[in-house]
């Protein structure tokens, strides 16, 4: 018998850690080659990872939520000598069981997940070193802000040699803007759990130059029998006192926490909302779907209103881009790809319809089917995902009256759509019942003026109150 350790693979896209998401197994199983693993989670999609070989089970590294490097193990199975070619027995070595395994090339397995081949070789753990005792109290601090803050310790403070080494040190971009703002090489950061830095890492840096002290919620067990006391102790992550629950924050639910809360951190919002007549709009829908439903499909109003924003954007090309404020960079595009805000039973997820301005308007409908069905499915793959210039939203009939939607980072403008009613209105000096609804945008200020901002709306307006305009070539 030998034994083979699995490491999560470079997944694509620069992708430096994932999340574990869910495994598909647990220590003990039997597997058969291509059989799924475990599903990670990274910042564009979810990725079933399946086994290289034979085998059973006999460590498994980490719990849902944990984070996990590129190239470090998650699984060491158990072959036999036929079987685990290439492989070699694992050395005996104190401190924890799972081993990392030399780099190794990968392949695409028949469910698409990213898989390592079957030639390995592995070598101990070995533990991280002790953390450094916090230096006096007089040395800690440096001075702070008017507002409470530490200031960035002086280079003299700072430890001669980063912690972690010359390469790229692992943080969220949030993390990472929010150093450069302070001065603060993130490479003297010593990092947290799984080598990854984060906010309170930073915050320990800025306040005593060393790293925050740990606790028993980031010591995650790595093995099967500690996994099993902590879903004891724990319930499974989920914990019930006094009629309330305490769940931890995990998976997509987790990266949309980040996201948001990058966005309203770095991104200052503005909103503008129109009120929008769709009668004429709505007519025509009605007049199509009669005609060409059947063998077309149904339309929705959706393909209107991203063939309105598509037309607009060439006129203001400031909507359609992406600001990238660590390199103080803007970049416009001439195509729009279009995220479409789409709820699904794990969270919101922005699926992207790539060159939306060259499509029709029953290949636009097919497209918004095809990506909200897949993302709701959780079969979105991670180039659907990512990508988009701008975003547009819409909770249907529960959209509201007024929303203030959040800007889907890096981007610049998202369109929000109300809900469609009737509403009784004056028409030439006449109360009319008229189809209405409220467009309500958010726009990043620091790229688009109130102004630009504005027209950019009223175009939207006026195509979908003069809905022949939007086949009009002026």
């Amino acid at each position: 018998m030998a034994r083979f350790t699995f490491k999560l693979p470079d997944i694509g896209e620069g992708t430096a850690e994932a999340e574990i998401s869910q495994w598909r197994v647990k220590v003990g199983d039997t597997v058969r080659e291509d059989d799924p693993l475990v599903d990670m989670l990274t910042d564009k999609a979810t990725v079933e990872l399946t086994s290289p070989v034979d085998g059973t089970v006999i460590e498994i590294a980490g719990e849902a939520g944990s984070m996990v490097p590129v190239g470090s193990p998650l699984v060491i199975l158990e072959t036999s000598a036929a079987s685990d070619i290439g492989a070699t027995p694992a050395p005996q070595a104190d401190g924890p069981a799972i081993a990392e395994a030399a780099d190794a090339p990968h392949q695409i397995g028949p469910g698409g997940g990213t898989v390592i081949a079957a030639h390995s070789t592995v070598r101990a753990h070995t533990p991280p070193p002790p953390r450094a005792e916090p230096p006096p109290e007089e040395e800690r601090h440096g001075p702070a802000h008017r507002d409470g803050r530490a200031s960035p310790l002086p280079a003299a403070a700072q430890p001669p040699s980063p912690p972690g080494g010359e390469g790229r040190p692992l943080a969220a971009p949030a993390v990472r803007a929010r150093a450069k703002a302070l001065g603060v090489d993130l490479r003297f950061v010593q990092p947290g759990p799984h080598g990854r830095i984060r906010h309170q890492e930073l915050d320990a840096f800025l306040a005593y130059g060393q790293p925050a002290p740990a606790s028993a919620e980031h010591a995650l067990p790595q093995s099967g029998e500690g996994q099993a006391r902590q879903r004891q102790g724990e319930g499974s992550a989920l914990s019930t006192r006094e009629g309330s629950e305490q769940q931890r924050m995990i998976g997509l639910r987790r990266k949309i926490a980040e996201k948001m809360a990058q966005s309203k951190r770095s991104i200052p919002h503005f909103a503008y909302v129109e009120e929008i007549d769709c009668t004429e709009l709505e007519a025509l829908r009605r007049h199509l779907n009669d005609k060409h439903g059947a063998a077309r499909g149904k339309l929705t109003l959706l393909p209107f209103l991203i063939r309105a924003i598509t037309r607009a954007a060439p006129e203001f090309p400031m909507v359609n881009a992406r600001y990238d404020e660590a390199a103080g960079v803007i970049e416009r595009f001439a195509p729009v790809h279009l995220g479409l805000a789409a709820q699904t039973p794990n969270g919101l997820m922005v699926p992207v319809i790539f060159n939306a301005e060259a499509r029709s308007l029953w290949d636009l409908a097919a497209e918004i089917a095809r990506l909200s069905n897949a993302a709701r499915a959780g079969k979105a793959s991670a180039r659907e995902l990512s990508g988009s210039t701008i975003t547009l939203t819409s909770l249907g009939a529960l959209g509201g009256i007024v929303t203030t939607p959040v800007i889907n980072h890096p981007e610049v403008a998202i369109v929000g759509v109300g809900k469609l009613e009737d509403r009784a209105v004056v028409s030439h000096g006449q109360i009319v019942v008229r189809k209405r609804m409220n467009l309500s945008s958010s726009f990043d200020h620091r790229v688009v003026d109130g102004y630009d901002a504005a027209l950019f709306v009223q175009a939207l307006k006026a195509q979908l109150e003069h809905p022949a305009t939007l086949f009009l070539d002026e």
